[in-house]
């Protein structure tokens, strides 16, 4: 059987998943940590007495640090070509990370913690995009799905673990207890894939400094893919918005206890679930592009009608159709840049995206505080539904390309 491009899509066999499914898991591990700050943001919010704006700083922090070490994540890992180590010290570093919120303190202490984690969730995308890309080269968005969906299924189930923790624990011991099963994931990564071979399909191994350079030059001054990186930056952006003010919208305005809002953030990821694979299957078949408008488009809908809404099941399917729409683009949008770029250089192309993703969220936080403390929590749906109007915008003047990277004549 063949795409549109007339490219084989080889059928996929049980044996073919482990790989695909070990590197989803870790992918869930890295959101899982990520995902527990923000279940952990309000309560931290309210024992440090921090401002909304102030709440939005200290997830600024982790996009700063995501955004500096994205400057050497993808050399390193397209340079020395250790794709499964590099996300083995991804998981072990975040949830020592995380580990280190049940000492508990300041504003400044949870910040660097918050940088850390910020940092190693750098390291772990480059080297896992990369690794799935050239591993599955003709089942390209399907790959990339199943990792989309592994990070969908550590933010949908870390909330609801961590809500059911802080009903009979502090916020501190929460966050310590829900490190271990990120080591879990670790092991299992270093146990089962620290040896993997698959031959051909083997992922790159590292280039010189030179042909490097020269690559690395060539990609940087592709319009497309500078294209798609604002695309991609501004649909972050918005999400991450969303990743804050989501919870201390149920928490402040709905007034939701943290298993309720475990429940409806759980909902937004379950919608993710359900999307991902499908969205990465078709997109292999029908192209990038369409997938990409039609779930930026209904997002942008859904963002701004989420205030409408009262509590209640209504909201949480609200909820969960916002995820379905937000998440299914992610991995089109990923396996659209791997498109575009050579294996070889598979790391800096994802690092060059997520540092355009990490700058923006950098602000997004800090300035949405600002428009709650000044207009109220309601207003930054609609400032989040702006930002996502502009990657629309962004998205409809990219070329169309074909799955498997062929670019229309």
């Amino acid at each position: 059987m063949t795409d549109r491009a007339g490219q084989e899509i080889v059928p996929f066999r049980l044996a073919g998943h482990g790989p695909m499914a070990l590197v989803g898991l870790g992918h869930g591990a890295t959101h899982w940590i990520a995902a527990t700050f923000y279940i952990l943001l309000p309560f931290i919010n309210r024992d440090l007495g921090l401002s909304y704006a102030g709440a939005g700083a200290l997830v600024s922090v982790f996009h700063v640090a995501a955004f500096s070490v994205n400057f050497g994540s993808g050399p390193i890992v397209d340079m020395t070509g250790r794709r499964i180590l590099f996300q083995i010290l991804a998981l072990v570093i975040g949830a020592a990370a995380l580990a280190g919120f049940g000492v508990g303190g300041a504003f400044v202490w949870l910040a660097v913690l918050v940088a850390i984690i910020g940092a190693t969730n750098s390291l772990w995308h480059p080297a896992a995009i990369s690794y799935l890309s050239a591993r599955y080269p003709n089942n390209r968005g399907y790959a990339l799905s199943i990792h989309a969906l592994g990070a969908n299924l550590g933010d949908a189930v870390a909330p609801l673990a961590a809500g059911m923790l802080l009903a009979w624990m502090s916020w501190p011991a929460a966050a310590a207890v829900n490190a271990a099963p990120v080591l879990l994931v670790a092991l299992a990564l270093g146990l089962l894939l620290a040896g993997d071979r698959p031959g051909a399909a083997q992922a790159p191994t590292g280039l010189g400094i030179v042909e490097y350079g020269r690559n690395l030059i060539r990609v940087m001054k592709d319009r497309a893919v500078l294209g798609l990186c604002v695309t991609a930056a501004l649909r972050t952006m918005a999400q991450n918005g969303l990743l804050v003010f989501l919870p201390l919208y149920l928490a402040d305005v709905l007034g939701a206890g943290p298993v309720a809002m475990g429940v409806a953030l759980m909902a937004m990821q379950g919608g993710g679930i359900v999307a991902a694979p499908i969205a990465g299957a078709l997109s292999d078949r029908v192209g990038r592009r369409p997938i990409v408008m039609a779930g930026l488009g209904l997002t942008t809908v859904i963002i701004a009608g989420l205030t409408l809404l009262g509590g209640g099941p209504l909201y949480v399917a609200g909820v969960a159709l916002l995820g379905f729409s937000l998440y299914a683009v992610r991995p089109v949008v990923h396996s659209w840049m791997m498109d575009l770029t050579p294996p070889q250089m598979g790391g800096s192309a994802t690092s060059l995206m997520f540092g355009a993703q990490a700058a923006l969220s950098t602000v997004a936080p800090v300035l949405g505080g600002l428009v709650a403390d000044r207009w109220g929590l309601p207003s930054v749906f609609y400032f989040l539904a702006a930002i996502m109007l502009a990657a629309n915008l962004a998205a409809a003047m990219l070329p169309n390309v074909r799955p498997g990277g062929q670019r229309p004549d």
